[in-house]
């Protein structure tokens, strides 16, 4: 049957990686439930990466596994259950986005009469091949499209292109009466200075510099990260280095769906290149991002209200496999520019009182 008449009603699209990853998957999401709205659609991933996709009101069921498992006979015991619960679904549409090697033996044993994966250069074996139906290979410069593409076979007639980063009002009225009890509630931007990898982060010193420059200007500055012990030694390290402490009571303590709501409701965001840079992107929050030894055009965040600083156009960055990951390929990134990023930002964006001391 030709896929153009075809109506699927329940579709799987596996995914396994971390949040920004996920949440970089939703236009496809999108574009699947406006071309089939009546189809349940699921999303098989990492248990820990649930939250960010939790309040997406297009996906049916999150269908979260283990990152890590203690043994290969617990792997291989989680792989078990899930192929159980996945067979029971009877999906007519399995849409691969995931290249760990388990994946094509789960998706072939579940039976469904449609399996479509991304082709992987890595993933080249008779076996691997063997488990879909079609390998589709991708297409675009950027992940978003790169995701999409695995669509074309389907004669996808309507096109949903913007990343969806959803939270419910209550997570706003939670974080609003927070800010009132902190006086902040008025025009504030929001820093995310930390990443998952060392070699993805920017130096503390030059964090604080702009932030007292920006805080010049009347604008409150929220720290927000992750809760472990390296974030939250980095915002107190960035907090004290500050001559004006910015606020860092979110630091740690939010879900997604609410720090969504405070990317939301924010004059302007900056970050490096982490999931809450491309929650703002999604949220459609003015940004700048600072990225350096990574692939910065494939990775960028999707949306047209940002200023991008790159590294490599400071100095030379290496190859991915070449990569230091201790290493602060940022670093040579100056405050001044980040300054001068914001501030641009922000008078597009929103009016800015006159600064109380000179940059």
């Amino acid at each position: 049957m030709n896929n153009v008449y075809q109506s699927y009603q329940k579709i799987l699209i596996i995914k396994l990686r971390f949040h920004g990853d996920m949440l970089l998957t939703t236009p496809l999401i999108s574009t699947l439930k406006a071309n089939y709205p009546n189809a349940k659609i699921d999303v098989l991933l990492y248990e820990d990466t649930i939250p960010i996709l939790s309040e997406n009101k297009d996906i049916n069921v999150l269908h979260g596994i283990k990152r890590k498992q203690n043994s290969v006979l617990n792997t291989l015991e989680s792989i078990f259950h899930v192929v159980v619960k996945l067979r029971k679904n009877h999906y007519d549409l399995i849409i691969n986005l995931a290249d760990q090697w388990l994946i094509a033996p789960l998706i072939k044993l579940t039976n469904s009469p449609k399996k479509i994966s991304l082709n992987f250069n890595h993933r080249q074996s008779f076996l691997w091949q063997y488990c879909f139906d079609e390998i589709i290979t991708p297409e675009g410069t950027h992940i978003v499209e790169h995701n999409l593409s695995i669509l074309k076979s389907l004669n996808i007639t309507v096109l949903k292109t913007k990343t969806v980063m959803d939270y419910d009002i209550q997570h706003w009225e939670e974080i609003h009466t927070q800010l009132i009890q902190l006086n902040a509630d008025k025009k504030y931007i929001v820093i995310q200075p930390t990443a998952r990898q060392i070699f993805k982060c920017w130096d503390n010193n030059k964090f604080a510099e702009v932030i007292d420059n920006i805080q010049s200007y009347g604008l409150n500055v929220i720290l927000t990260s992750g809760p472990g012990k390296e974030d939250q030694q980095c915002i107190k390290a960035i907090a004290e280095l500050c001559q004006s402490p910015p606020i860092t009571y979110f630091a740690g303590r939010t879900t997604f769906p609410q720090l969504a709501a405070l990317i939301d409701h924010a004059e302007l965001f900056i970050g490096v290149d982490s999931a809450p840079m491309h929650m703002a992107a999604a949220l459609e929050t003015p940004l700048v991002c600072l990225f350096g030894a990574t692939n910065h055009q494939f990775w960028r965040p999707w949306s047209d209200n940002k200023i991008l600083i790159w590294a490599g156009n400071y100095q030379t960055v290496p190859q991915r496999s070449e990569i230091d990951r201790k290493y602060k390929y940022l670093s040579c990134i100056p405050a001044k520019d980040v300054t001068k990023a914001a501030l641009t930002m922000l008078s597009e964006n929103t009016k800015i009182s006159q600064p109380v001391t000179s940059l």
